[in-house]
C-alpha cells in the first residue's frame, strides 16, 4: 500500500549526475572486489583507481550533506584500505603482516562515521526526530481508505 510523503520532512535528493556516478562506482567496486577474488591482479589494480576516484568525487559533490560528507569519507576509507590489502596480497603476498596496515585507514573511517553520529546525538534537541527513527503513524499521517485498519 502506497504512504503519501510527508511533505514536512527534510527530503535529500541525489542529482542524476550524481547517481550516474555513485552506480558506476559500485560497478567498478564490484569488478575490483571480483578480480581480487579471483587473483586477476591487472584487472583488480586497474579498477581500484576509478572505484577510488569516483569516491572522492562523490564525496566532494554531496560535501555540503553533512550526513552523506561523513558517510562518504569513511567509504573511501574502507576502499583505501580494501586497495592496499589487495595490492599487499597480490605483489607481497609472503609479507602477510602489510595487512594488519589496513586498520589505519579502516579506523579513520571508522572515526568518521562515530564522530557523525555522536554529534548528531549531542546536537539534537529533546523531542526531535531523526532520519533513524521512523514517524510514528498516527490517524493525521495514515491514508484512510476502506481498507485501512483502524488506529488504534
Amino acid at each position: 500500500m502506497n504512504q503519501p510523503i510527508n511533505v514536512d520532512r527534510e527530503v535529500y535528493a541525489i542529482p542524476r549526475k550524481f547517481r550516474l556516478a555513485e552506480n558506476m562506482h559500485i560497478v567498478f567496486w564490484l569488478i575490483k572486489d571480483m578480480s581480487w577474488a579471483l587473483k586477476l591482479q591487472l584487472l583488480g589494480v586497474t579498477m581500484f583507481v576509478p572505484t577510488l576516484l569516483l569516491s572522492l568525487i562523490i564525496t566532494w559533490q554531496t560535501r555540503t550533506v553533512r550526513s552523506e560528507l561523513f558517510h562518504n569519507l569513511a567509504v573511501t576509507c574502507w576502499i583505501i584500505a580494501n586497495g592496499f590489502w589487495m595490492i599487499c596480497e597480490f605483489f607481497w603476498e609472503e609479507l602477510d603482516y602489510l595487512r594488519y596496515y589496513t586498520a589505519i585507514p579502516f579506523s579513520v573511517g571508522l572515526l568518521f562515521v562515530i564522530y557523525y553520529y555522536v554529534s548528531e546525538l549531542l546536537s539534537r534537541k529533546p523531542g526531535t526526530m531523526t532520519a533513524a527513527e521512523p514517524e510514528q503513524s498516527t490517524s493525521e499521517n495514515r491514508p484512510t481508505n476502506e481498507n485501512s485498519p483502524p488506529v488504534e
